[in-house]
């Protein structure tokens, strides 16, 4: 018998396994890929460490979440810089004043502000993802760094779309291309499924196993459930499924030493099929003469495909509500596939550890310290 069984090797199963297992309690993980660390997972290409989901930089301003990850590795500086490639014309990415400088020679931020006020295309409530951007940057911009690049991730025009997906793009009148202006930013050297090695030691992991397909038998052996996959797969698509966007990553080795000079390119043009170019050793540096890149095809999902990106419009949230509310009682869900959420790293490793928290608290008569965070886990009536 099994305090939890919980479902899934990715960073929410992993930290609560952790969490819970220091705290007395015994755990099982059970993973249905063939490895741990969920979408985080690098595998190490001829001394490259690869990350097969795409490149995962972690970032957060909370001190509490950095100092847990770093029990488990040492993390590398690294600033995420990536460029734009419109058409053939190289970019500075986030929008920034180098950005502004390079399409329209402005040198400060009051010219910058002048000339954005001249395009600024005004929406009073702007009522879509389009609208938005037009309200914001207007239409040179946005056809040059949102419209195809938009288009191609989710695979509808963008003024289908909600405001939501584009509003964590940053828009800058200073010279700062930093992608992520968190005080803690880094890489974890060696890659992260060594982190997740050193986060899950000790604690027994069965990987290739399908929670669904023995259900009963994992059910039968625990107290309580932790299930961090999605929760229409749960319940057998029974009143529908979730809509996702999927992405198809192709890998290859080159015999060159360095093949584009950046860890990332964005493809913002319609025409071309994939989104991003990613050239791993400039995640974390390594010496040789050949080097990974990778290119990111986004892919309409289909029920059995690997999830990414969900669809959350009005629809799919009702949906999930329904899903909610048939949780068995001894169930608790969390992470990005349970919630139906687009989730950073540091925020499902908050979650994960203030589902702990409570947990321990319950059980154990025993409160971890950890920052205080709002919940992005869900626990039946």
């Amino acid at each position: 018998m099994y305090d939890y069984v919980i479902v899934g090797a990715g960073f929410f199963g992993s930290v609560f396994a952790r969490q819970m297992t220091d705290a007395g309690a015994k755990c099982l993980v059970i993973e249905k890929r063939s490895h741990i660390a969920g979408n985080c997972y690098t595998d190490d290409v001829d001394g490259i460490h690869v990350h097969q989901y795409g490149p995962h930089i972690f970032h957060t301003n909370d001190e509490g979440v950095w100092n847990f990850v770093n029990r488990f590795a040492r993390f590398s500086r690294f600033s995420y810089r990536p460029k734009v490639n419109f058409r053939g014309r190289m970019l500075s990415f986030p929008i920034n004043l180098t950005t502004l400088h390079q399409l329209w020679g402005v040198k400060t931020p009051q010219e910058a502000e002048r000339r954005l006020q001249a395009e600024r295309i005004p929406i009073e409530n702007p009522a879509n993802l389009e609208e938005w951007v037009l309200s914001q940057v207007g239409r040179e911009l946005y056809e040059t760094f949102v419209y195809g690049y938009t288009k191609k991730q989710w695979g509808r025009e963008p003024k289908t779309l909600p405001s939501s997906i584009i509003r964590r793009l940053p828009i800058r009148l200073t010279w700062n291309d930093d992608y992520f202006n968190d005080r803690f930013c880094g890489i974890p050297e060696g890659g992260y499924t060594q982190l997740f090695q050193k986060l899950l030691s000790g604690i027994p992991v069965e990987t290739n196993v399908d929670f669904l397909a023995d259900r009963c038998r994992f059910e039968s052996r625990c107290k309580q459930v932790v299930y961090t996959g999605p929760l229409d797969r749960l319940f057998e698509y029974e009143l529908g499924a979730n809509d996702w966007r999927g992405l198809r990553f192709q890998h290859q080795v080159i015999q060159t030493a360095d093949h584009q000079g950046i860890a990332a390119i964005n493809y913002t043009d319609a025409e071309t099929p994939y989104t991003r170019s990613v050239e791993h050793k400039h995640f974390d540096p390594v010496q040789s003469d050949h080097t990974v890149i990778t290119h990111e095809y986004p892919a309409d999902w289909q029920v059995g495909d690997e999830m990414y990106y969900p669809v959350n419009n009005e629809q799919g949230e009702q949906l999930q509500q329904r899903y909610l509310a048939m949780l068995p009682k001894n169930y608790l869900v969390g992470g990005r596939l349970a919630t139906y959420r687009y989730y950073d790293m540091h925020q499902v490793i908050a979650s994960a550890l203030h589902l702990a928290t409570k947990e321990i608290a319950r059980d154990k008569g025993r409160v971890l310290r950890t920052s205080a965070h709002p919940p992005l886990t869900r626990r039946a009536a």
